[in-house]
């Protein structure tokens, strides 16, 4: 995983409006970093069209082997944020914060997070966006509420903020446009895995959007991103330091994704099991992440000590009407039925004994097999497909007992689906012993 720092080759010097991208790429190869300026001109003539794709791909590999200086990253991820609008919240009654999450496995957490923080007094703008691969996609599980919209304008999303003080949204085509292609060169050119690109990608966004404060959630294990705690530690760190340098205070959460959270993965599937944690009857692992996060966003905005503890109002129920409040305003209807699936099949328990391993991964990519997710961002998704499991890590199984339970529209899913599953768990004779969900915080 390439950091944050350019190799020894020095800077090159600032010139003119200008430049040559095939010197910059030569200077990003040789260790260089790039004056603001330089930066400026490359992101803007990329975002329209006057630098070829093939070009910045190359920058980029530069940057994934050379990595950036702190202030070169500080003016890339400004460049991006010029490259588009800023979402203005200026005005609202409450606080806002938001929460971003790296990406994980069952991870339905702004689902449930998003009313909760709004029922204890902050507003929350949850710009979120849709699942690549084995993990799933916020905007891809409220789409399976019959009538619910992704899509809403700046005013639209000010109204619902003051009317009911959180939002799962979109973000417009205005916010951030560099970002946009940038991430899509990246996704076809092997240049993913590079933290100074990573944190820009993330914070750009998140800084463009307007909050006045971000908790950012930082999955680490095998269903994660990040499977390295020192390459989770970084990214939060870069991050952090990225939002605080912009005037947006910036905390970060390192929380254990080996297991996938809750007891459901998929799209359907997920905003069930969000609406019964919202209701009071939440498996513990999803209540523990969730009200961690909540905690931190109050506390970042100095609602800590006035606010209700988001526990307890997580317990009672108390955020749910804020949540039918949150859909019933985004179109979606609250009362309807979700999708059901046409195929179930069910998976039992090849032996007794404690359930000591569930891999992430591996139950990431059962849902995505059976239709939960995409492989390319134009593919469409089932809104019913997915699985879930009858059993946590820690928990008693019985051999024959069901262990997992597959949704699909599709029959000719089961099969690759199950291959993915094939060596997911681990049943011992004796409990585990018990993790830490959080790992660290990152001030």
């Amino acid at each position: 995983m390439s950091g944050g720092r350019a190799g020894p080759g020095g800077s090159i010097g600032a010139g003119g409006a200008a430049y040559d991208v095939v010197d910059l790429i030569r200077a990003k190869r040789d260790g260089a970093a790039l004056p603001g300026d330089a930066v400026a001109w490359l992101i803007d003539s990329y975002t329209h069209g006057r630098v070829a794709d093939e070009q910045m791909a190359a920058y980029l590999m530069a940057v994934v082997w050379r990595g950036m200086t702190d202030e070169e990253l500080d003016r890339w991820t400004a460049a991006m944020i010029a490259s588009g609008d800023r979402l203005d919240l200026t005005g609202l009654t409450r606080p806002t914060v938001d929460k971003h999450s790296t990406g994980g496995v069952g991870d339905k957490v702004s689902l449930i997070l998003t009313p909760l923080v709004a029922a204890c007094g902050a507003a929350v703008p949850q710009l979120s966006g849709r699942g690549l691969g084995h993990t799933g996609g916020t905007l891809d599980k409220m789409e399976a509420i019959p009538g619910w919209r992704a899509d809403l304008d700046a005013a639209r999303i000010r109204a619902v903020l003051a009317d009911v003080g959180g939002v799962i949204c979109a973000a417009g085509p205005g916010l951030v446009p560099a970002d946009r292609r940038l991430y899509a060169l990246r996704d076809v050119t092997g240049t993913v895995e590079s933290i100074p690109l990573i944190a820009s990608s993330i914070m750009s966004k998140k800084i463009a959007e307007g909050t006045s404060a971000l908790v950012l959630d930082v999955k680490v294990g095998t269903g994660a991103f990040m499977t390295s705690l020192d390459d989770a530690h970084e990214l939060a760190r870069t991050m952090v330091r990225l939002g605080t340098r912009a005037g947006v205070r910036t905390e970060a959460l390192l929380t254990a994704m080996d297991a996938p959270l809750g007891r459901t993965a998929g799209n359907g599937p997920e905003v069930a099991e969000a609406v019964a944690t919202l209701r009071g009857d939440g498996p513990a692992d999803l209540v523990e992440i969730t009200v961690a996060l909540a905690r931190a966003m109050l506390d970042l905005v100095g609602l800590g000590a006035a606010a209700p503890d988001p526990a307890q109002v997580l317990a009672s129920g108390a955020a749910y009407p804020v949540w039918r409040a949150m859909v019933t305003a985004q179109g979606g209807d609250p009362d309807a039925a979700l999708p059901a699936p046409a195929f179930t099949r069910v998976v039992p328990a090849p032996a007794s004994g404690y359930l000591t391993r569930l891999d992430a991964r591996a139950v990431g990519v059962a849902a995505w097999r059976l239709g939960a997710g995409r492989a390319r961002k134009e593919d469409p998704v089932s809104p019913s497909a997915g699985l879930r499991w009858f059993a946590a890590v820690g928990e008693e199984v019985r051999a024959g007992a069901p262990l997992f339970e597959l949704h699909s529209d599709d029959e000719v899913t089961f099969p690759r689906a199950l291959a993915a599953l094939d060596g997911a768990v681990t049943i011992s004779t004796t409990p585990p012993a018990a993790a830490p969900l959080v790992l660290a915080h990152v001030r």
